[in-house]
């Protein structure tokens, strides 16, 4: 029997979506014919039918409110992409780093439309085409390439619904106390996508990623040169060979969202997607993948998504005490985390005997489920516990990705009368979130 890499090429040279050539496909994301793109996707009628019952037991509903490109970004280089107007930018008009308002996460449930979502751009969004894009693959294999959409969807696919959430979700709490060195990111950093790609040991089966023996240790992975303006303007990451490969973590190099092509801020046409680390890991618009012995040492990789000490307190402190490349700070996975979104802040409510139902959103890291949510009105000498609603079922190692949401029924003159509430989540494992913050440099995993 032919090994995969070949019975791959054959069927992805016989592809409509493998020709080339701008009389048949034109050189964007706006004018990429979707629809067709689609079609040639191979078991598609398959992963649609799996989104849509995913959908339909979640209770998906798209977001009305996105109808094209924001007039926002007519001057700028992102004109051509379509984001909801309501999305709370949070540099400025651009690069668009940007959170729903909590209204609208809360109103569309448990999944999130590609346009709510939120987004972390550190420059320009690339103008990329299924038809022209491919992966340089290279390093520690055996089979170098350089792999088209065409081609790479014909490996084997998984889809599964996943929670993401940027390593500094609710910043701004933090910033409070003392401003650090990022923007006030508030608790709508994380939002909830049905992702299907191919599971990255799949792809390196196929271009023949070698052993340990050999040297193979790291995998890394970049956008395109020119997106970001720091290094060598690409964002990058390097995982473990043992990450990559983990059978009981569904990595995959991700390229439909929610049944349908990625979104531009997303990562049109391919990104990496890392179920239960922090999206700053997860690479979008990904371009090349080098199997290296070494861990890589692109510039985000290393100067960013740390959690230093309390008592390192500038960029400058970091370098004299030599500690940017200490694996003992690096995130990977996400921490626990819970936030609440209704009552929302400055809400109005009505005094009276009856009762207010507190809710929210909470989530664990490394696939670990939520156990527990409580709420307190007394600064934590009390806890009433939350009931917990749960959207997806444990996979065969016990794993969730996704967040759950939470409610509390409380009598609206005890809420009158506490002056303050808060919420904290546990785990599988009884790790409790922690009650108070705590402060680090880049306001990170609060």
């Amino acid at each position: 029997q032919d090994p995969l890499w070949r019975r791959v090429v054959s069927r992805a040279a016989s592809s409509p979506a493998a020709m080339t050539g701008s009389d048949q496909h034109p050189a964007s994301y706006e004018s990429d014919e979707h629809a067709a793109i689609l079609e040639s996707v191979p078991g598609i009628a398959a992963i649609k039918a799996q989104v849509a019952a995913i959908e339909a037991d979640w209770g998906y509903s798209e977001d009305a409110l996105a109808k094209g490109p924001d007039a926002k970004d007519k001057d700028n280089s992102d004109s051509w992409v379509p984001r909801n107007p309501w999305m709370n930018r949070l540099t400025g008009v651009h690069p668009f780093n940007s959170e729903a308002p909590l209204s609208l996460l809360k109103e569309h449930g448990p999944m999130t439309p590609p346009t709510l979502h939120y987004v972390r751009n550190h420059g320009v969004v690339p103008r990329l085409s299924w038809h022209t894009h491919a992966i340089d693959i290279s390093g520690l294999v055996a089979r170098p390439m350089r792999i088209t959409m065409a081609e790479l969807v014909t490996l084997p696919t998984v889809t599964i619904p996943v929670t993401l959430q940027c390593a500094g979700n609710r910043r701004k709490e933090q910033n409070l106390i003392k401003k650090g060195i990022g923007f006030n990111w508030g608790c709508a950093a994380a939002s909830t996508s049905i992702w299907t790609g191919v599971p990255l040991p799949a792809l390196l089966e196929y271009v023949g990623m070698k052993s340990k023996a050999d040297g193979a240790n790291w995998i890394n992975f970049e956008s395109p040169r020119g997106e970001v303006p720091l290094g060598d303007t690409t964002y990058g990451a390097s995982h473990s060979r043992e990450a990559c490969m983990n059978p009981a973590r569904p990595c995959m190099l991700a390229f439909l969202q929610n049944g349908e092509l990625l979104h531009p801020d997303h990562g049109y046409p391919v990104r990496l997607l890392m179920p239960g680390y922090i999206g700053g890991r997860m690479i979008k618009w990904l371009s090349t993948i080098t199997v290296t012995e070494e861990e890589g040492d692109n510039h985000y990789h290393v100067y960013d998504n740390r959690v230093f000490p309390k008592h390192i307190a500038s960029r400058e402190d970091a370098t004299a005490e030599s500690i940017w490349k200490d694996p003992a700070f690096t995130i990977n996975d996400r921490n626990i985390n819970s936030a609440i979104w209704s009552p929302a802040h400055c809400a109005k409510v009505k005094v009276s005997d009856a009762t207010c139902t507190v809710r929210g959103y909470a989530y664990a890291g490394a696939g670990r489920p939520v156990h527990r949510v409580e709420v307190t009105l007394n600064n934590a000498q009390n806890w009433r516990p939350a009931k917990i609603e749960r959207f997806e079922t444990p996979d065969e190692f016990g794993q969730c990705w996704c967040w759950v949401h939470w409610s509390v029924e409380i009598p609206i003159v005890a809420l009158a009368q506490c002056g303050e509430f808060a919420v904290r989540a546990w785990d599988d494992s009884q790790n409790c979130q922690p009650e108070r913050p705590t402060w680090n440099l880049m306001g990170m995993m609060n």
